[in-house]
């Protein structure tokens, strides 16, 4: 066999560590693909009972401002929402810069959140509001007779330096979903949360949602590589605080925050121990009062659709779903599930 020139060799190595190089990188490059799916957090939705309870709830005790009131049948929304034969209000309601989206299912009625819901089930998902004063919002909390979910609240201690001084409570609304008040020190959180406030405003907005995920790696290649959310943050947790803000004993958690480039964050906690939460139930329906759902945004509904059909998300939704009520603020959408349950609706504006 005829030897090579060295030149020759030397041009084919270099050809073949450059072929090398693009291989290795071609996952990078393809997670970068997909950064565009989603641009942000629009809103938390949240299954109600009781509308008129659960507005007065929002409004009255946590100082939310109503937007829209708007009821909707039909088979668009059946469609959307994977229920035949539904009528729903919603009511969409904002509190600063950030919103919630209240639904009552006249028809068909859901399920109420199972009475023995602890905070490590993976069903578990709540909304985290800032406070201007934390001792001022649990008085005023407790002066409108809130249920506790934790035993009262929790500074985070000086030797977790990624949670350190971060002031927590949680407590329940009328259905049962859990809420969670929120403090910052100077030297954490978003720097809108330490401007001046006027009126010595006490509830200032939402800074996240934070959702129970049973491996934090597999759900950060669902948010992350394939929806495009940044990581903003990391910490692992634990201690008597922890224990006594989550109401599990021996709470040791692994907490991931995301965030897009709008909207709020998306706080993932992972039960390190113990690791006896109960899986999302499989039966789980959007009528379901354990249901929430996280509303992203997107620039090209279809286009996200494909990519997670090629990725095998579960959908709820039959397919995406055009929308003609202007009240509602988009006009495609579909829902869609994690790699724990949760629900995700994807809505182009």
């Amino acid at each position: 066999m005829k030897q090579l020139c060295r030149p020759h060799r030397l041009r084919q190595s270099v050809l073949a560590i450059w072929v090398l190089t693009l291989v290795v990188a071609l996952p990078r490059l393809s997670a970068q693909q997909h950064t565009a799916v989603v641009d942000g957090v629009d809103a938390i939705g949240i299954t109600v009972s009781d509308m008129d309870r659960a507005v007065d709830f929002y409004s009255k005790v946590l100082t939310f401002e109503q937007v829209s009131d708007t009821e909707v049948a039909g088979e668009n929304f059946e469609h959307l929402e994977g229920m035949f034969g539904l009528r729903m209000r919603i009511v969409r309601m904002r509190l600063g810069d950030e919103f919630i989206e209240l639904t009552e299912y006249l028809a068909p009625k859901g399920r109420p959140i199972p009475v023995d819901s602890r905070s490590n089930d993976r069903w578990f998902q709540h909304v985290a509001i800032i406070v201007s004063d934390m001792d001022k919002a649990y008085a005023w909390l407790r002066q409108n007779k809130v249920e506790h979910a934790s035993s009262g609240p929790q500074r985070l201690p000086d030797w977790n330096k990624n949670a350190a001084g971060i002031s927590a409570f949680y407590f329940k609304d009328p259905d049962e979903h859990p809420v969670e008040v929120l403090q910052f020190p100077s030297d954490k959180g978003l720097e809108k949360w330490h401007r001046p406030h006027p009126n010595d405003k006490l509830f200032l907005g939402i800074d996240h949602t934070a959702i129970v995920v049973w491996d934090t790696d597999a759900s950060l290649k669902f948010y992350r590589d394939l929806l495009g959310m940044h990581v903003a943050g990391e910490s692992e947790n634990y201690g008597t605080e922890q224990e006594h803000l989550n109401s599990v004993f021996g709470a040791r958690l692994r907490i991931t925050a995301l965030r897009g480039t709008s909207g709020p964050g998306i706080e993932l906690l992972e039960y390190l121990t113990p690791r006896d939460g109960r899986p999302f139930p499989s039966d789980e329906h959007t009528s379901d009062v354990v249901h929430r759902q996280t509303v992203l945004l997107t620039r090209n509904a279809e286009a996200a659709a494909r990519q997670l059909q090629t990725s095998r998300v579960t959908f709820v939704s039959s397919g995406v779903v055009a929308n003609q009520i202007v009240k509602l603020g988009f006009n495609k959408a579909f829902l869609v599930r994690d790699p724990d349950g949760h629900a995700v609706e994807i809505e182009e504006k």
